[in-house]
């Protein structure tokens, strides 16, 4: 686990990282001042963004305070004519009507005294009344009497949406009633003037109840949209700090600032959004204190990294590709010298490529020196495998010559060792390399030469044969095969035709096992007639001596119809094995030459 924890970190170890890990520390207490600094500009800034949001909103609801405020001295100064019409429905009628001609600014007047029955009207008729006992805001002026200014969405008299101004008449110490002027929404709406610097203001008039009079626009639910969520209008008259961010009804981040419009009964709330007020990140909050110290480390640590890819890292890479790709054996020709890099580099580079030129220089003096020795190594082989077979060839034409059975089993005996000697030797001269020889081909090749050296024609004898490829060094090649030709040689001497057989066999078989271990099997058939040629016992002392040179242990089973002899012996060399090349050989006395069916 240990180990697999080391290999996730090995980029560390890489110069990339190691260099910008340097770099951060280095550029870190840099960063430090700079972020203090950001965090005094952004709490100074946002300070000052307060101070110019609050004197905006106060800018653009200048026009609603001048309306409101004329209304209440309005309604205060047509106090003293009612009190003088007020016996005189019709002059008190006609009074009101004056009043809204001349101003042209209020929508409808209306006195309405405590019995709730109006008679005093701009709206009424001469000798019409109106009762006022259903109006909501007569009933709320009764139990609340006093200046009241409310927005009624169906006015009494008009049927507009209109914003009423209460004013209560005295007589001396007695209240008679409220005079009541109403201004048109649109008109409140229109004096939310934007100046320049107030753009992205939006302004929302509410009265000391809570309860909105006007905003922006004559949409239903906008100045919901944009009032903040979960706050009461009149939880933020008891606010320390009358300008704060919040989130907005309509889910956005808004900045809120609350100034009164009339001191104690109206008040205006400005909502204005960072983006559209052109306030940005940087101001209103201070995340946006940590940007430009970020953006300053990484823009340092992109250009320091890639002033040193360009000088280091660019060449060292050229390099390691160089040296990988000599490794691997592309060494045709020597790298070439990085001449651009720093001379540092440049200087290892040169080294490399001296050392690269004096290595490919000895290495084709070494591969033909190799080669002349390998020449001349199957030139011996040659001359050995043609010597053997003069040898073989001699000991042949010699036992022609004799007439005695037993001196021509003799030497037909050493005849097939020299000439397995001989084919071994072959095997090794044309061998593509010289430290591998082909161990199954080896022993096929001995198999067919001593099948159509011994075996005559009409014996009917069948040999089989299963040989994998097997892959030997030569000291394991040679006692293996001499081995294979001693067993093959006593098995053909001892096959014979078993009972209810059409005629004898032989069976070979090579093959790797597990664990760097082979096999070889050589098992025959065994007649009735066993005891007719006699044994001298040097084949068997010939194979113990291969037995032991290989490693391996020789066993021997010998069954009613069969005779086997299996060898296991160590593999020093690595097994070749081709799957779907398995060679199942079947000779018989009719194919003596070789032919593989």
């Amino acid at each position: 686990m240990l180990r697999r924890y080391r290999d996730r970190l090995d980029f560390t170890r890489r110069l990339g990282f190691r260099l910008i890990a340097l770099l951060s520390m280095a550029i870190l207490p840099i960063g430090l001042m700079s972020l203090i600094q950001n965090l005094h500009l952004s709490r100074d800034a946002q300070q000052s963004a307060e101070i110019a949001l609050l004197g905006r909103t106060a800018s653009a609801a200048a026009g609603e305070r001048a309306l409101l405020i004329s209304a209440m001295g309005s309604a205060d100064a047509l106090g003293p004519a009612v009190l003088e019409t007020m016996d005189r429905a019709d002059d008190c009628s006609d009074l009101m009507r004056n009043f809204i001609q001349r101003s042209a600014t209020y929508l409808n007047a209306i006195f309405v005294p405590l019995d709730g029955v109006s008679y005093c009207s701009s709206s009424l008729a001469p000798g019409e009344t109106m009762d006022m006992h259903g109006n909501a805001i007569y009933q709320q002026f009764l139990t609340e009497p006093g200046t009241m200014i409310k927005s009624v969405s169906q006015g009494a008299l008009s049927g507009r949406s209109v914003v009423v101004v209460l004013h209560p008449l005295y007589r001396d110490s007695e209240m008679l009633g409220y005079i009541a002027l109403s201004l048109t929404q649109e008109l409140l709406r229109s004096t939310h003037a934007i100046n320049f610097g107030t753009e992205g203001a939006r302004i929302v008039t509410f009265n000391n109840r809570g309860e909105i009079l006007t905003s922006d626009s004559a949409v239903e639910g906008f100045a919901d949209d944009i009032l903040p969520a979960d706050t009461p209008l009149l939880s933020m008259l008891s606010r320390n700090d009358t300008t704060f961010r919040a989130q907005s009804v309509g889910g956005e981040m808004r900045v809120f600032t609350v100034v009164p419009v009339v001191p104690g009964l109206v008040y205006a709330i400005g909502s204005w959004s960072p983006k559209v007020a052109g306030i940005g990140l940087f101001q209103l909050s201070r995340f946006g204190a940590l940007i430009f110290p970020v953006v300053l480390w990484l823009v340092s640590l992109g250009v320091a990294y890639f002033a040193v890819f360009r000088l280091v890292l660019r060449h060292i890479s050229v390099l390691r590709g160089q040296m990988r790709r000599f490794a691997l054996g592309n060494r045709d020709a020597p790298p070439p010298v990085l001449g651009d890099a720093p001379t540092e580099i440049r200087d290892v580079s040169q080294t490399f490529h001296n050392m690269a030129r004096i290595l490919i220089r000895d290495e084709e003096a070494m591969e033909d020196a190799v080669t002349e020795k390998t020449v001349l190594l199957k030139e011996v082989h040659h001359r050995v495998k043609n010597n053997l077979q003069l040898i073989a060839s001699i000991i042949n034409m010699q036992s022609r010559m004799i007439e005695d059975d037993d001196a021509k089993r003799v030497l037909r005996s050493v005849q097939d060792r020299v000439a397995a000697l001989a084919t071994i030797y072959r095997n090794l001269y044309q061998a593509e390399h010289l430290d591998a020889v082909e161990a199954d081909r080896l022993i096929g090749d001995i198999i067919n030469q001593m099948v159509n050296a011994s075996v005559g024609p009409g014996s009917n004898l069948r040999v089989e044969t299963s040989l994998q490829p097997l892959t030997l060094l030569p000291d394991q090649a040679v006692p293996l095969s001499l081995l294979a030709t001693e067993a093959f040689t006593n098995a053909l001497k001892y096959a014979g035709a078993p009972p209810g057989a059409d005629g004898p066999w032989v069976r070979v078989t090579l093959q790797a096992e597990g664990d760097g271990q082979g096999l070889l099997e050589i098992e025959n058939s065994i007649g009735a007639q066993r005891g007719e040629n006699e044994s001298t016992g040097l084949g068997s002392q010939l194979i113990e001596a291969f037995s032991t040179q290989l490693e391996g242990s020789a066993e021997t089973r010998a069954e009613k119809n069969s005779f086997m002899l299996r060898l296991h012996f160590r593999i020093e060399s690595p097994l070749v094995v081709a799957p779907q090349d398995t060679r199942n050989v079947v000779l018989t006395s009719a194919a003596r030459d070789g032919a593989v069916h």
